[in-house]
């Protein structure tokens, strides 16, 4: 009861602070699954399987606010998609500790990168939508569906910047499309894949399913009704503190 009760509560908190930021949930609930005994293949595939409650608590929420446009959300999983299954496959391959230096650095970039960039997110400013420019911005979602596929921590932040930075998206809607598409979708195909090639711990799954659910319908709530410039900050808060814990280990 004790585990299942840790399991909970450090769930709980990861996926809030995900949805809130649009990524990271790794950062506490799978090295938590590590730290209580789970060896890191089954550890991965577990976080896999219980990080699809987190999109579907968001996708609860954010569909209120219907902010998705239909094409767009098609094209974020067309391209997105073959970069996780293929992430996934090869994950077990890839050195743990290189994979996990090289994720730290990105990720702290990523918000020393937003910080610098005061104006960066807070309006919608629809780009690169055709020709050309799309299949540019399709090439980069497989990379980062690729990250999702196979790293664990942090992965989503890789995608709400991506729709930020080269699509023009504001952060509510980036932190939307994330949750939604890259939470309950991506998420969900990288857990079958490694639900079907590796070990699941399907008694640790009601207390992390839960917390997830939970956890992600309440911080895409908070999202929401605080706006764009609370979730920046949010933002920067969680990439550099994730990008800190992997480099640092």
């Amino acid at each position: 009861m004790l585990d299942q009760l840790i399991l909970f509560v450090a769930s709980l908190a990861a996926n809030f602070f995900s949805a809130l930021s649009g990524g990271g949930a790794g950062l506490i609930q799978f090295p938590m699954l590590i730290f209580l005994g789970l060896p890191f293949g089954v550890a991965l595939a577990t976080h896999k399987v219980a990080s699809v409650a987190l999109g579907l608590g968001a996708t609860l929420r954010h569909l209120k606010e219907s902010h998705l446009e239909r094409r767009f959300a098609a094209v974020i999983l067309a391209a997105g998609l073959p970069g996780v299954v293929l992430g996934a496959v090869t994950i077990l391959q890839i050195p743990e500790r290189a994979a996990t230096l090289a994720l730290g650095l990105l990720t702290l970039g990523l918000g020393v990168y937003s910080v610098f960039k005061p104006r960066l997110g807070l309006a919608h400013e629809p780009r690169n939508r055709e020709g050309v420019a799309l299949v540019g911005g399709a090439a980069g979602l497989f990379v980062v569906g690729f990250l999702n596929g196979s790293i664990t921590s942090g992965t989503g932040l890789f995608l709400t910047i991506w729709l930020i930075r080269y699509f023009g998206l504001d952060y509510t809607r980036a932190v939307a499309y994330t949750l939604i598409l890259c939470g309950l979708i991506w998420n969900g195909t990288g857990a079958l894949v490694l639900g079907v090639i590796g070990t699941v711990a399907w008694d640790w799954m009601p207390a992390l399913l839960a917390g997830s659910l939970l956890g992600g319908y309440l911080g895409s709530h908070l999202a929401i009704r605080k706006g764009n410039l609370w979730i920046k900050r949010a933002f920067e808060t969680v990439t550099i503190l994730i990008g800190l814990k992997l480099i640092l280990g």
